[in-house]
C-alpha cells in the first residue's frame, strides 16, 4: 500500500536573499530527484528571487 506523501514530499522553499522567508510546496519525488530551485516573489525585498529546496 502506497502513501501519497512516498511520491510527494512536502518540501521547505527558502529564499537566498537571505531574508529567511520560505515557501512549502510538494514535489513529484520521481520526476524531481534532486532538489528544487524556483524563481519567486519575496516579499521582504520586494522581487523575485530564487528559493532552494531545504529539507
Amino acid at each position: 500500500m502506497s502513501r501519497s506523501s512516498d511520491v510527494r514530499p512536502k518540501i521547505k522553499l527558502r529564499s537566498t536573499a537571505g531574508t529567511g522567508y520560505t515557501y512549502v510546496s510538494t514535489k513529484n519525488r520521481r520526476t524531481t530527484p534532486d532538489r528544487v530551485v524556483l524563481r519567486k516573489y519575496d516579499p521582504r525585498v520586494r522581487r523575485h528571487v530564487e528559493f532552494r529546496e531545504e529539507r
